[in-house]
């Protein structure tokens, strides 16, 4: 193969513009070998003239090439395909065709050719797959060296995945070095609500979004390299008839999920259990079947129910909700549950005594309307512990989202942050239950702040709520058979005056059930009026239950007892926080 000189010099001052071209083919393309010697020659002869090279594996290639001539509207179907850019018009494609138009191509314009016997064809042809397959090796290889971080989520369909997947991606919890690979687990029939997620997390654009993957059944490969799981509640509400069929289900599930984390998700993966569907008793089943994670690493968010009462308190305050802390939920998320004002402060509250930022005032020093906690603080913290309440899930989102953030980059300083752990006798709790109580996050881990002072009467308060949460897991691992069975007894009938004073009593009293959005019809299970915002709940408090040993309710109202009305000197005395769901 040659040029002659004259031509030579012809043809380069000839070519004005700088021109390129594009040679694509399979690996394995005999052909490929002749057109790529006579592309270099080109190259190397015509200072204006490239060339750009592009290998297809031969099990892509069919459907790279459709691909390709569908964006151009060129028409071709072997290997390979060449065609020729201007560079100075926008580089517009124009195909040329294949081995032998390009041929003729070099022949017309170049005065050149190539005559590579078929053999040494075969052989290139040959060296050039092994070289493919090499290089894809490496990269793979590569890419592998930058591990992405794999995020599991079930009930992906739910409308807090919705507003959770882009805080997930938006850089702030895991940075913007890390890539992260998406798994959305649903149950059939989701397809098309996850398909259309999907889509739209796409169009995010994120830089730190490697993949996202959907799946709609359990196999082998479910939670596979997983380092964050993050379980929304998934039980089907309306088909249960009762509240301990719901138990079965939820432990059932627990009994799939648990030894698929355990054999395919990383050691140190951290899981995070949001719902209203027996959340602590969720927790606490996933850590009993997947005994090599540690516990630490599978908790329940408290902090959705945090973050409504300080929401509720500043509209009464008259001030920002993110300057008040350490307000502390204590107990069972989905069930009876206890708001600790006791250690609650105010940063940044408007007032006759005024600071720098760091400056704040105890809340019980500055809110004397104790009236309001009694009724229309725990009547509104009650019916928010409503499931439907939240469908919109731009609050569960954020909840889940800042127990990430904490439990990666730390939480404030001094700051406490209510998080359901597994106990292990803080506080007098019961070992074995997972129960929500104060935590700090520090050095990628959380510790409980067991150097909180309790008062005697808020003990024996978080005593009491340990109830629910013990015969949950009794009935769970199939101990007993019912969940309140001094529910069973007949009434004794009362005289209307005595009815109108137990109702009173009843209405009073703060614990108060937290809605599980399932109806307890069975047997006669009717919760009592009053009680709670919907004819449902998981743990409704038995007024009666003197008659059942072991009932939560012997403290009688702990909110009574802990709260003491503000009357001269002792108008500004702290109390003991209200105990609510």
């Amino acid at each position: 193969m040659s040029l002659p000189g004259e031509s030579k010099q012809l043809h380069q001052a000839g070519i004005k513009k700088e021109e390129a071209a594009s040679l694509t083919w399979k690996a394995d393309c005999p052909y490929y070998a002749k057109a790529e010697l006579l592309a270099d020659y080109l190259q190397k002869n015509l200072p204006h003239f490239r060339i750009h090279k592009i290998t297809q594996h031969p099990d892509n290639w069919e459907k790279w090439l459709q691909e390709i001539c569908e964006q151009n509207g060129w028409k071709h179907k072997r290997s390979p395909i060449i065609w020729r850019e201007l560079l100075d018009r926008g580089g517009k494609g124009l195909l040329l065709g294949g081995f032998n138009e390009f041929l003729e191509h070099a022949q017309q314009y170049y005065n050149i050719t190539s005559d590579m016997m078929t053999e040494q064809m075969l052989l290139i042809a040959k060296e050039n797959l092994q070289t493919h397959i090499v290089i894809d090796q490496e990269e793979e290889e590569l890419k592998g060296l930058i591990n992405p971080l794999h995020i599991w989520i079930n009930r992906a369909s739910a409308s807090i995945c919705y507003h959770l997947i882009p805080l997930l991606i938006n850089g702030e919890i895991f940075g913007m070095e890390t890539e992260i690979s998406l798994h959305l687990l649903d149950r059939k029939g989701c397809e098309e609500l996850l398909e259309a997620i999907v889509m739209e997390t796409e169009d995010l654009a994120s830089p730190v979004l490697r993949g996202i993957t959907l799946y709609t059944e359990l196999d082998d490969q479910t939670f596979l390299e997983a380092e964050v799981i993050i379980l929304l509640d998934d039980v089907l509400q309306e088909a249960i008839p009762s509240l301990e069929e719901c138990i079965q289900q939820v432990t059932n599930q627990c009994e799939i999920y648990g030894p698929l984390i355990e054999k395919n998700a990383r050691s140190n993966v951290r899981v995070v259990v949001m719902g209203k569907t027996f959340v602590n008793l969720k927790a606490l089943m996933l850590i009993t079947h997947a005994p090599s994670i540690n516990p630490q690493n599978i908790v329940t968010v408290s902090l959705l129910l945090e973050n409504e009462a300080k929401a509720m308190l500043a509209r009464k305050m008259g001030m920002h909700p993110a300057g008040i802390k350490n307000l502390v939920v204590w107990g069972n998320i989905s069930g009876n549950s206890f708001i600790d004002l006791s250690k609650t402060q105010l940063y940044r509250y408007d007032s006759a005594i005024w600071g720098p930022p760091s400056f704040s005032r105890d809340l019980m020093d500055v809110l004397f309307d104790r009236e309001w906690i009694r009724a229309e603080f725990l009547t509104a913290m009650s019916l928010l512990s409503s499931w439907e309440i939240h469908c919109v899930g731009i609050a569960p989102a954020h909840a889940i989202f800042t127990v990430l953030r904490y439990w990666y980059l730390d939480s404030p300083p001094g700051e406490l942050v209510s998080l359901g752990v597994l106990s292990e006798g803080q506080f007098g709790i019961p070992e074995g239950i997972v129960y929500s109580m104060p935590v700090s996050f520090q050095n990628g881990s959380w510790k409980v702040s067991t150097d909180l002072q309790i008062s005697e009467k808020n003990q024996e308060c978080l005593q009491n709520l340990t109830y629910d949460l013990i015969r949950e897991k009794q009935v769970a691992l199939g101990e007993v058979t019912e969940l309140y069975p001094e529910r069973k007894v007949s009434p004794v009938p009362h005289s209307a005056e005595e009815e109108e004073s137990i109702q009173a009593e009843e209405e009073g009293l703060g614990l108060s059930p937290s809605s599980q959005g399932i109806a307890s019809e069975k047997g006669g299970e009717t919760p009592a009026e009053g009680l709670g915002p919907s004819p449902s709940g998981q743990g409704i408090t038995e007024e009666t239950s003197e008659e059942a040993e072991g009932s939560p309710s012997e403290a009688k109202n702990p909110e009574e007892e802990n709260i003491k009305e503000p009357t001269g000197d002792n108008a500004e005395d702290p109390v003991d926080a209200p105990d609510l769901s």
